[in-house]
């Protein structure tokens, strides 16, 4: 039977539409350089501060047009099963094997709260069961055949299956699928057109979001790609969205309009003790991480798809929110500089600080060399005789690897040439030797030293 929607009953009036928006000279000269720096191809732009939204597009792209949004679909996803939460049907604290059968005793034991601050000891994907042909039976079977990286609760790994399992959740609790539910309960309430980059049964909707594109560094050449998400991990990163549909989410967040109580979105941006997101975050809540900024804390989520950067900042305080998307593999670089220019005019937006000293780096010692796994996802660590290492991500090589300080690690990014954080060594307490890796926000358990 379809689930009885009560969530909307208890917010009544018309869909949270966003306000008015006027083109901000100063922000369309500021997009429209950055975009031209970068070689992104379009962008869009939206600022609300202090009860004025600005907005800005770059690239002839429509203010409304749809970028395949990444991860911040996973903010979406957990303010969805929010909802849930709302409606007296789901709690933070339910085990998952309490709405989902077939995930086996021990990857049963995380909770909603766990997998929503990826500290629920999942793997971070599971490629074999995300194919064309995969299904919910047979993803919830690999998950269970997968097992946990570490125990729930233990720290922070960052983990699509999670929200995969969380969309599986939603599914269970309301009789829709995933894109129903979404569409239905809090995309029409906050005046968003949905709008998605893969269906159900493996279904593409290419006309209904723009292109993503890989852009080369040195000649800033663009070429478009194809979206490669699977349905069956819709729930971790299927959402199409422009600037304007983030500012609508952020201005939710702010505490303001929207379906979700203001409690629970607190939850949701509260920080979670024990869920260290290093590398991606100063902190992780329900759904969103938590950024310092120079006057208050800021929240938010980035979204990385094919060919495509986004990122939602907001600042619940002040009423601030930032939205960017960019169709272009540097849309990252951009979103960097970007949040420096509105700094330094007046904005002080939140974002993950690096540290200073990638300059001043030791070179690593021969014994982290081998291999570090996260369900099928693998970093191996080369260091050679001469003293200097790689790090090799699934094939991807990521030069002059060296030490920081804690342990950390820094490496040449092989599209921009930049120098950025890759991640830290973990060390076992009992032993003192280098046990894992986290990069990227996941943790990679040290499997063997390469020969």
């Amino acid at each position: 039977m379809p689930y009885p929607s009560t969530l909307s009953q208890s917010t009544p009036g018309v869909p949270v539409r966003e306000p008015r928006s006027t083109t901000d000279g100063r922000l369309q000269r500021l997009l429209t350089g950055l975009a031209h720096r970068h070689g992104v191809p379009a962008a869009q732009l939206v600022v609300h501060d202090g009860g004025r939204t600005g907005s800005a597009v770059a690239g002839g792209i429509a203010a409304t047009a749809k970028f395949p949004a990444g991860s911040i679909t996973k903010a979406f996803t957990a303010a969805l099963a929010m909802l849930l939460v709302a409606d007296g049907d789901l709690s933070p604290d339910d085990p998952l094997g309490e709405h989902l059968d077939g995930l086996g005793a021990q990857v049963g034991r995380p909770t909603l709260g766990q997998v929503l601050s990826h500290t629920g000891g999942l793997p971070a994907a599971l490629g074999a069961a995300t194919d064309g042909a995969g299904s919910a039976r047979r993803y919830l079977r690999a998950c269970r055949d997968a097992g946990l990286v570490q125990p729930p609760g233990q720290c922070f790994s960052y983990s699509n299956v999670g929200y995969v399992l969380t969309g599986y959740v939603v599914e269970a609790i309301t009789g829709m699928s995933w894109w129903e539910a979404m569409e239905t309960l809090l995309l029409g309430e906050l005046g968003i057109d949905a709008a998605f980059v893969v269906a159900p049964g493996a279904r593409r909707r290419t006309g209904a979001h723009v292109s993503g594109h890989a852009v080369h560094a040195a000649t800033g050449r663009a070429r478009p790609v194809a979206q490669t998400l699977t349905p069956v991990e819709a729930a971790a990163g299927a959402l199409a969205l422009s600037a304007g549909d983030l500012a609508a989410f952020g201005r939710m967040i702010c505490g303001g309009d929207g379906p979700l109580p203001p409690d629970l979105v607190d939850l949701m941006r509260g920080p979670v003790p024990g869920a260290e997101p290093f590398g991606l975050a100063d902190s992780w809540g329900l759904g969103l991480a938590g950024y310092r900024g120079a006057d208050a804390d800021w929240t938010g989520h980035d979204g990385t798809a094919d060919g495509t950067s986004c990122h939602l900042r907001v600042d619940p305080e002040h009423g601030r929110v930032v939205a960017l998307t960019t169709n272009g593999s540097t849309g990252s670089a951009l979103w960097t500089d970007l949040v420096a220019a509105l700094r330094a005019e007046g904005l002080p937006v939140g974002d993950y600080e690096l540290p200073q000293d990638l300059g001043r780096a030791a070179r690593p010692a021969a014994d982290l060399t081998g291999s570090y796994t996260n369900g099928d996802l693998e970093y191996q660590v080369d260091v050679r005789a001469d003293g200097g290492a790689v790090l090799v991500v699934d094939g991807e090589v990521y030069p002059e690897l060296a030490l920081l300080r804690d342990g950390s690690f820094s490496v040449r990014e092989p599209g921009t040439g930049r120098r950025i954080i890759g991640g830290r060594f973990l060390t076992d307490p009992a032993t003192g030797t280098v046990s894992a890796m986290q990069a990227g926000g996941r943790v990679a358990r040290r499997r063997r030293r390469a020969s």
